[in-house]
């Protein structure tokens, strides 16, 4: 609307537009939509809601079993060995998964890879608990549970970390923190769940608690199936596996990672074990202060790092922790004291909990345009460490049966081995040390 001759315009307060519509409703009744609630056409909150209950399911399938492993030892008559080798058959399933998917995790509808993930922890939960008392070898019908909820866990490890890497949001470092926080948050969970329940209802009835846990993968489908969820990659801008493969960079960050599995799941895995056993702690103590002060100690790092933690930062922290895990390994094994064993158990799951995340992080920023195929081969080099180291550790604790005087004291030729076999947990977090190394060189290369 003009004004007087040589007077400048006055504002149009008029409440109808050039348009013809009433500003006034159009600011009252269409607000815009946060970003947070839809974004795209995704749900962001309802994704990351669903894959932090998938990592959830993660930490209840490979921590079932190492609560399990003085009861199923003792119940049909298993060496250290052969449950210890549970822990081998369930992260070799995973990594075979993992490279199996490596060709087609990136060809499949990603929905579909995550509902039958549960499904298949599901059905391998419900063998588990039943096929032992109904086969004539009760250690096959284990196997076989292992094996079917195993693969159900590695098509969660390789799905949900690029799912939450294509989720809108900033700081995807914090973002990959916090999603596999709630590994040991689930850890800690399924452990004084599954520890308080043995206390009161007695061990002998285990198999009734693995079908209880078998709920949660079974509303986790549901969940998966209900949501929308982001494309793992850019048409026409996926780097290929064969590039991949071709540079120095993804052969470093895969033996950075196997290692983080040898480290951080050899002491999981035989924390709960070794205190009650190699300390001679009762169960309910060995659980609690065991796997579950390690599962803890692991929430507070990535805890942490998720929520203050400088992305910039995040390789110095990895060389700390590292140090930090080799040192808690032989100070669990060879401390004077119960509680000062079970204190480093804690500092181990403190001193782990950016190892394995870390890595994923630090090669999912290097090679952007990877697609999920980068987190298939991340995933089967860290379930070799993973499975491997845990049953060497078993191996260890059956083989070794004497130790020097100033070692052994009145330990029993047991305690003795299950020593040994945690200090072995040292030999990779050392070796880790010069494979970060050599990616902070890598990384001063290519700048």
């Amino acid at each position: 609307m003009a004004g007087p001759r040589g007077a400048p315009a006055a504002p149009d307060r008029s409440p109808i537009g050039e348009d013809g519509k009433h500003r006034q409703a159009r600011r009252r009744y269409d607000p815009p939509v946060p970003p947070t609630t839809v974004v795209g056409g995704l749900r962001p909150k309802a994704i990351l809601r669903a894959c932090y209950t998938g990592m959830f399911v993660q930490a209840m399938l490979v921590n079932l079993t190492p609560l399990l492993f003085v009861t199923l030892a003792g119940q049909f008559g298993l060496s250290f060995e052969q449950v210890g080798r549970l822990v081998l058959v369930n992260f070799a399933s995973q990594m075979l998964t993992d490279l199996v998917s490596t060709g087609i995790v990136d060809r499949v509808s990603a929905k579909a890879l995550a509902v039958v993930a549960n499904v298949f922890a599901v059905i391998g939960l419900w063998i588990f608990a039943l096929a032992p008392f109904r086969m004539a070898d009760p250690y096959l019908g284990l196997m076989l549970g292992t094996v079917v909820f195993s693969i159900g866990s590695g098509l969660l490890e390789v799905i949900i970390s690029p799912i939450v890497e294509r989720t809108p949001g900033e700081r995807k470092a914090a973002m990959m923190q916090l999603l596999h926080a709630f590994y040991p948050i689930g850890k800690v969970i399924v452990t004084v769940t599954t520890a308080l329940l043995f206390f009161t209802l007695g061990t002998d009835r285990w198999p009734w608690m693995m079908l209880g846990w078998s709920i949660v993968p079974a509303f986790n489908a549901f969940a998966f199936a209900a949501i929308r969820l982001p494309p793992m990659f850019e048409v026409g801008r996926r780097t290929r596996v064969r590039d991949l493969l071709r540079t120095r960079a993804t052969w470093l960050a895969l033996a950075a990672i196997l290692l983080a599995g040898a480290t951080e799941v050899s002491l999981a895995q035989w924390a709960s074990a070794f205190a009650e056993r190699g300390l001679g702690v009762d169960k309910l103590t060995a659980d609690l202060l065991g796997l579950g002060s390690f599962g803890v100690g692991m929430i507070v790092g990535r805890l942490w790092f998720g929520l203050r933690g400088n992305e910039a930062g995040l390789v110095p922290l990895m060389r700390r922790g590292a140090i930090a895990s080799a040192g808690a390994a032989l100070l669990m094994a060879f401390a004077g004291t119960v509680w000062l064993s079970l204190a480093a158990v804690a500092a181990a799951g403190l001193a782990t909990s950016l190892l394995w995340p870390g890595v994923v992080s630090l090669a999912s920023a290097r090679f952007p345009l990877a697609g999920a195929s980068l987190f298939a081969l991340l995933a089967a080099a860290g379930h070799t460490g993973a499975g491997f180291m845990p049953w060497m550790v078993g191996v260890a604790a059956d083989q070794v049966r004497a130790a020097p005087a100033w070692l052994a004291g009145d330990l029993t030729p047991e305690q003795i081995g299950l020593r040994v076999g945690v200090a072995l947990a040292a030999v990779p977090a050392i070796a880790m040390l010069g494979v970060l190394a050599l990616w902070t060189r890598e990384g001063r290369r290519n700048r």
